[in-house]
């Protein structure tokens, strides 16, 4: 959609004011620990853009809370698992051999969307060291929350997921689904039964840039939208901008998710 379009389509004018007016109606208030999933298209034509909104959720929460958003970079991985696109087959090994290393300034965000991308350049946000699972944070707990990602453990117990299930965080979703709510691989990482396949990153170790070799556990986002339709507790649902949201803890939701995992195995490819 062009931008004249988009504002055709939105009927009255939006500015970070008007956002920060429907986020204190969603129940959103100073000292909130939020994460959030974005999609800055389906909120509508708004003045200042994808800067408004981080603004507006910042300004919200207020130096006492905490602003969460995924900053994944998945295209540091393993080409061989590539198919949106895959590279030709003789580019796999130079691929690991030269691609950069992991920088939590440069390296870019792949389909974290406008928002996200906005957010990174925060001079205050901190991101955390995974080269591929990474998260960034701006706030109270976001320098403890993002101190360490173990590369093979990237939403476990030892990531930033696992610190954030000691706390009181909520999930927004904006114009997003659960298929996006990555707090809900950390039940998939701590499932007795996971499963692991082979990855790769560039990153940097002891000031030399490697190809660092790992396991990582098999993850299914597809399934994340039964889950949460099964999920008895309350998920607000509103709008911020002209998008549909929804509103969840996310402890009480990953919980549930564990159990739900457990009885519910994923089926095994024959």
């Amino acid at each position: 959609m062009t931008e004249f379009l988009h504002i055709l389509n939105t009927p009255e004018f939006q500015s970070k004011e008007t956002l920060k007016q429907q986020l204190k109606t969603l129940g959103i208030t100073a000292g909130d620990s939020l994460m959030v999933h974005s999609s800055l298209k389906s909120m509508g034509w708004i003045a200042g853009g994808a800067q408004a909104v981080a603004e507006a959720l910042i300004e919200t929460i207020t130096a006492k809370g905490t602003l969460i958003m995924p900053s994944q970079s998945t295209d540091n991985s393993d080409p061989v698992y590539w198919m949106n696109p895959p590279i030709p087959e003789n580019w796999h090994q130079p691929f690991r051999e030269n691609s950069p290393a992991y920088d939590p300034h440069l390296t870019e965000l792949r389909g974290m969307g406008k928002i996200a991308e906005c957010f990174h350049r925060h001079p205050d946000t901190i991101r955390s060291p995974h080269p591929s699972h990474s998260f960034m944070a701006l706030g109270k707990q976001a320098a403890e929350w993002m101190s360490e990602q173990p590369i093979d453990d990237s939403f476990g117990k030892s990531s930033p997921l696992g610190k954030m299930m000691k706390a009181d965080v909520k999930i927004l979703f904006i114009g997003t689904g659960f298929d996006s709510c990555t707090a809900l691989h950390y039940a998939e990482f701590v499932q007795e039964t996971r499963t692991t396949s082979p990855q790769g990153a560039a990153m940097m170790i002891d000031g030399k840039r490697v190809w660092q070799t790992y396991d990582c556990i098999d993850m299914d986002s597809d399934r994340f939208p039964e889950l949460a339709k099964d999920y008895p507790g309350e998920i607000i649902a509103g709008t911020l901008g002209q998008a549909e949201v929804k509103l969840v803890e996310m402890r009480p939701l990953v919980e549930f998710g564990i159990e739900w995992l457990q009885n519910h195995p994923a089926p095994v490819e024959k």
